[in-house]
């Protein structure tokens, strides 16, 4: 089940957790938690963060400021709601200064604060998602549309449909720019929790400490240059989804702690003592074959097993040819800059339709994209692709009624134009093309091609 909005009562009054908690628990998106006095409020805070936190100003042993001081250090995003008898201006100053969201006099009015409760959520809410700005690549208000005319897409969004409502950790496994993200993101919006955070972490872009750092937070001074505690992304994802992109390139003295996590939802900050739990559903992707990374020592077998309840397998698009027109008029409309509205006349498009497609869909938005700035009339042509550009200038296209070249034949030539335009750059060739520098790699041993480094 997707958690409650959680909800943390502190007061030295025992009569005042117990109603505040009595009548928090009638709204049925609220867990609440109470503590005591100060230090059981801290003990409570290092086991699981809490959305709001509704805390006295003066109780005995801790102050409500001391602990006030510790959940802003250790817990940015979760909001306090001070509560004092005291009409103590100086006091809601200072406690408003340190990042206290309001400050409610007792006794308090039912109505006014549940309100505040309620916009504190809201603003916790919003503080989150402009923290998600730095991390993905789909967001709730421009999510791309997902084309599915072929039998095997269809059969993608149908297993989507199927899952999505359930917590189940899946896997998706398909080529580089094949849409793995997007299918991730999907099942995120078909879920329960997709009210809550969606967040990505690139697996691959990422060195180790830093990937451990980036998933699970660190302690002030726990390396070189933390300056400052960092809540990790597993806390900022808490009651959404975690997406886990290129998985398969965690390495080995990460995989243990993303296991233990897995299985247990706990998890400790780098250079912390404390564990916490949060509530996340973890979906992965890779365009490696798992299974061989397992039988060669590289991946978990058991970390393989944890991720790969359920596997959505994603076609390349060489597979799903009956999409590209529909893609290509999509990023038609997607690409205009201007009011004037392009479109591809049919020797174009049987042109898109016969090419391989190595680097997928990813390969296809940018084919177009360049088209289109290639392209002077409102109609796209063939030699507005770059992809054709080598051979339509040098009069090697094949004219009507000759030989049709193969599809090995347009690849190699498309590299070749592609390596020489970047000055034989593998990086931004690679990148151009949309495939991986390794899958490039490859493709140059493939086809022979000479690089000027190895002449």
């Amino acid at each position: 089940m997707v958690r409650n909005h959680s909800i943390l009562v502190v007061d030295d009054e025992p009569s005042v957790c117990f109603l505040l908690k009595e009548e928090l628990s009638e709204h049925k998106k609220f867990s609440v938690s109470t503590a005591n006095d100060g230090a059981e409020a801290l003990n409570v805070l290092q086991q699981k963060p809490f959305d709001a936190v509704l805390l006295d100003v003066r109780m005995p042993r801790v102050s409500g400021m001391e602990v006030l001081r510790f959940i802003k250090e250790h817990h940015p995003t979760t909001q306090v709601i001070m509560l004092s008898n005291y009409a103590d201006v100086k006091t809601a100053i200072e406690a408003t200064k340190l990042g206290a969201y309001d400050f409610v006099s007792k006794p308090y009015n039912r109505e006014e604060l549940f309100a505040t409760v309620h916009r504190a959520i809201e603003h916790r809410r919003l503080m989150i998602d402009n923290e998600l700005m730095k991390y993905e690549l789909s967001r709730k208000t421009g999510e791309k549309e997902i084309i599915a005319r072929s039998a095997a897409m269809k059969s993608v969004l149908t297993t989507v449909k199927k899952v999505a409502s359930s917590d189940t950790f899946i896997h998706i496994y398909g080529p580089s720019g094949s849409g793995k993200e997007l299918i991730a993101h999907l099942v995120h919006s078909e879920s329960q929790r997709r009210d809550h955070p969606f967040v990505v972490v690139n697996c691959a872009a990422l060195p180790d400490t830093l990937l451990e750092s980036e998933l699970f937070g660190h302690e002030k001074g726990a390396f070189t240059n933390a300056y400052q505690m960092k809540q990790g992304l597993v806390e900022v994802a808490n009651g959404g989804s975690l997406f886990l992109d290129e998985v398969g390139d965690i390495s080995s003295s990460v995989q243990p702690k993303l296991l233990r996590f897995l299985e247990t939802g706990e998890f400790r900050r780098v250079g912390g003592t404390n564990s916490m739990r949060v509530d996340v559903r973890v979906i992965s992707a890779t365009n490696k074959d798992i299974q061989a990374e397992v039988k060669s020592g590289k991946f978990r077998e058991d970390l393989l097993y944890r991720l790969n309840v359920v596997t959505i397998k994603l076609p390349p698009l060489r597979e799903r040819k009956e999409d590209i027109p529909l893609l290509v008029e999509y990023f038609l409309n997607q690409k205009i800059k201007s009011k004037a509205p392009k479109r591809i006349n049919n020797d174009a498009l049987q042109f898109l339709l016969s090419y391989d497609w190595p680097g997928n869909i990813r390969e296809l938005e940018h084919a177009i994209e360049g088209a289109m700035l290639m392209s002077h009339e409102d109609e796209i042509e063939v030699n507005d692709f770059v992809l054709a550009q080598a051979n339509v200038t040098n009069d090697s296209l094949p004219s009507k009624g000759t030989s049709i070249m193969t599809m090995e034949e347009l690849e190699k030539i498309h590299i070749e134009h592609a390596l020489k335009k970047f000055k034989y750059n593998r990086g931004k060739s690679a990148k151009a093309l949309g495939i991986t520098a390794k899958t490039l790699y490859l493709k140059i041993k493939r086809y022979k091609i000479p690089m000027p480094d190895e002449s």
